[in-house]
């Protein structure tokens, strides 16, 4: 691709001038790709959103937003080619793209259906009528949409699901949004966020897309406003700090590290069913999207006397997993989002290796003179023989095909590796003992914020270790994050304010009608 796309914000309803400031590159050559607009002014975008953008969307019933949210993935979904053409650049495969194209539209499908189940009315019930005194004198908990912005702050990962995962639940809630992508597919983001504009579905003001430079937009905000954050834990516990985010205690979700892990049960040989499922969901999640997801298998905790046969297995199968040109169908790993971003995985590998040996990978593959600007890089497989003792492999994260195999004498110990990441997004257990499933999940559910239990009899119907689904929480405790997106209408809550109303039942009916 010659053609340099210029990249544009979109606020108050208008589209920005044409990009003329830092360039993005392909993550596949090194080429340019983009160029980014200048700064946009993030006050007009907050005026706007909260005195166009938000009476129009509360205006509507929560299943009028729900069929919006429809018209706007089946717009998306008519131009999706377009978004596939792009997503290459990024460095992701069909696989991988089909990953974040497909299942960001897939999230925009479930919570239009979900409103379906929703009055046809502007505010939501929680719960039923409390009677509270002898008379006609009742409670009722209701929950109506803020009167702010939502500003969603995403991750380069994922340019179009990172979007839309947050998008859903915010719109159907009845809130307009800030978008500010992940600068390095930023291009991807705008084009599908483009789509959305044009579909004519969005009433005024409920969208405004922020490329480049988010300076003074949190201190905008106050405690009407909402932001939802995905990134790194030192940026979001940056953000959180702000003066005007604590003084104003506006709503701050964000998900950010997580040490996920991957536990093979203790009832499992290697001639069992789940020892295959297992090692093969590990290097589906160490090679999707070059390892740069956020629910990637970081640490995968084994038996101790299976290590060994396991290690064998996982080297096995990613010397089948061919990195290259995503282009072709060939390849099975495609690039990192960019150079910088290799390099910051170089630079957690070295302190793993620390405590870990490396098995196999660890370089930066010779791919010929086309690909050398390419931010690609091999998977890479290291091994903790003593990760009881070990500190770096369970706080140190690699955001790329980086996992540590590591043994557990017990279950008791397994439960305590998995939880010394002090607290993940997903974690994933493959056995077909349902006793020793029940032991391991009593132990660890506190500091997971998902679990995928696989065995024999449900494996081909399992959704896969690190996909979040728009039907389930997408959120973990402690470095985590603390947040929880997604599930449902549960995912709605950040941009809802619950308030109990004490009247007689026909003001009740009255209000609940609104």
């Amino acid at each position: 691709m010659t053609e340099v796309l210029p990249l544009r914000s979109y606020a108050a309803d208008h589209w920005s001038a044409p990009g003329i400031g830092a360039q993005l590159v392909s993550a596949i050559d090194g080429s340019v790709v983009a160029a980014m607009p200048g700064n946009s002014d993030p006050a007009e975008m907050v005026e706007h959103a909260r005195k166009v953008g938000g009476p129009a969307l509360r205006a509507m019933t929560l299943q009028q937003r729900g069929r919006m949210l429809r018209a706007l993935a089946d717009a998306l979904s008519a131009r999706k080619d377009e978004l596939y053409a792009l997503s290459y650049l990024t460095g992701a495969t069909r696989g991988d793209s089909a990953f974040d194209i497909e299942g960001g539209i897939g999230t925009l499908f479930v919570y239009s259906s979900k409103a379906k189940g929703l009055p046809d009315a502007r505010v939501m019930l929680d719960g039923g009528r409390e009677a509270i005194s002898k008379g006609d004198f009742l409670g009722q908990h209701i929950l109506a949409p803020l009167a702010g912005v939502a500003v969603h702050i995403n991750a380069y990962n994922f340019p179009i699901w990172g979007m839309l995962e947050k998008l859903a639940p915010t719109l159907l809630a009845g809130m307009p949004a800030i978008v500010k992508p992940g600068t390095d597919g930023a291009y991807l983001t705008e084009a599908a966020f483009r789509i959305m504009i044009e579909s004519g579905a969005l009433p005024p003001g409920a969208l405004q897309l922020l490329l480049g430079d988010t300076t003074n937009l949190l201190d905008l905000l106050d405690g009407q406003d909402s932001v939802a954050f995905t990134g790194s834990a030192a940026t979001a516990n940056r953000l959180k700090a702000l003066p005007n985010i604590v003084s104003n205690t506006v709503r701050f979700a964000a998900e950010q590290d997580s040490l996920n892990a991957s536990i093979l049960g203790p009832d499992v040989t290697v001639d069992a069913p789940e020892f295959d499922l297992f090692v093969k969901e590990v290097v589906r999640e160490m090679t999707q999207k070059a390892g740069q997801k956020c629910t990637a298998i970081r640490r995968i905790l084994v038996p101790a006397a299976l290590i060994d046969p396991v290690q064998d297995a996982i080297v096995a199968r990613l010397a089948k997993m061919t990195v290259g040109d995503p282009r072709e169908e060939t390849t099975r790993v495609g690039a990192l989002a960019g150079v910088r971003q290799r390099g910051d995985v170089q630079a957690n590998l070295a302190t793993l290796r620390q405590e870990a040996e490396l098995v196999v990978g660890g370089a930066i593959p010779d791919l010929g003179e086309q690909l050398v600007g390419g931010a690609f890089f091999e998977p890479t497989l290291l091994r903790c023989d003593k990760p009881v003792e070990a500190e770096a492999v369970h706080a140190v994260e690699a955001f790329g095909p980086v996992s540590t195999l590591m043994p557990y004498a017990d279950a008791g110990q397994a439960i305590g590796l998995a939880n010394a990441g002090k607290g993940s997004l997903a974690l994933s257990l493959f056995s077909n003992d349902v006793a020793a499933v029940v032991g391991l999940v009593g132990g660890v559910s506190t500091f997971h914020g998902r679990i995928m239990i696989v065995n024999r009899d449900n494996a081909e119907f399992s959704s896969g270790h690190g996909a979040a689904l728009p039907h389930l929480q997408h959120g973990g405790p402690g470095r985590a994050g603390g947040g929880a997106e997604l599930g449902g209408t549960i995912g709605m809550m950040p941009y809802l304010q619950r308030s109990a109303i004490q009247a007689s039942a026909a003001v009740l009916a009255a209000i609940e009608a609104l």
